[in-house]
Formats: structure tokens, sequence, C-alpha cells
């Protein structure tokens, strides 16, 4: 009597050794995806380009360049505030650029692999609601 669940004859369809490759290629795409991620550079301004900072794929800030004419000693709150939205706006952009590249590493199946790739592995009798 087979065991519920289990295959006809204990092998998977397909094979557990083509999954096997499948986890292991994705796996590669996957650290050539967050390599990339790393190595971008992300710039957004604010104040119609009077404030401009650039940040980088690991979400350190690299610069800030200032146009002359922000700098105002008497308003140093309207400068704190473009320099606040011009990197709010430059996180936001390499978080959408991050979550695209990654997305094509996965083949679709979830920003970093949140909850897909598990669900994935579950319809094939593989344990959802694995952590990835």
């Amino acid at each position: 009597m087979s065991k519920r669940g289990a295959f006809r004859g204990g092998a998977m369809p397909g094979g557990m050794n083509n999954l096997m490759k499948q986890a292991q290629k994705m796996q590669k795409q996957v650290e050539e995806a967050q390599k990339q991620v790393e190595e971008m550079e992300v710039s957004a301004a604010s104040g119609g380009g009077a404030v401009e900072v650039v940040v980088k794929g690991n979400h350190e800030l690299k610069s800030v360049h200032l146009s002359e004419e922000v700098v105002d000693p008497d308003d140093i709150e309207m400068l704190e505030d473009l320099i606040v939205a011009a990197t709010n706006e430059a996180m936001r952009k390499l978080d959408e650029q991050s979550s695209e590249i990654m997305a094509k590493a996965t083949g679709g199946l979830g920003g970093g692999l949140g909850g897909g790739l598990g669900d994935a592995l579950g319809g094939l009798g593989l344990g959802g609601g694995l952590p990835f």
C-alpha cells in the first residue's frame, strides 16, 4: 500500500536529479542577480534638481550634490527636507529596480524567493510552507 502523497514506484515525475539541477541553476541566477544589485547605483533629485543624491545597491548613500541656490543659511529646514525627499526617492527606485532584477532571476517565483518557491515545491509533494 502506498503512503499518502507518495509517487508510484517511489520516483518523482521528471526525476529528482532534474529538480535539483533546476534548483541549482536558479540559485546561481539569484546569486548573479544579487551581485548585480550590489553593484547598482541609483540617483534621484528634488527641488527641481537643486538636490541630487546617489544611492548604492547596498542602500548606502554614496553622494549628495547641492546647487548653490538651495543653500540658504536662513532656511536649513527646506534643504533638509529636499535631501530627505531625494534620498527616499532614490531608495524607492533602487528597491523597484532590485525587485525587477530578482524577479527575472527567480522566474517570477517571488522577490527573494519569499513564499513562491516553497508553495511551488509543496505542489510537487516536497513540503509546502518552506521558508523560501
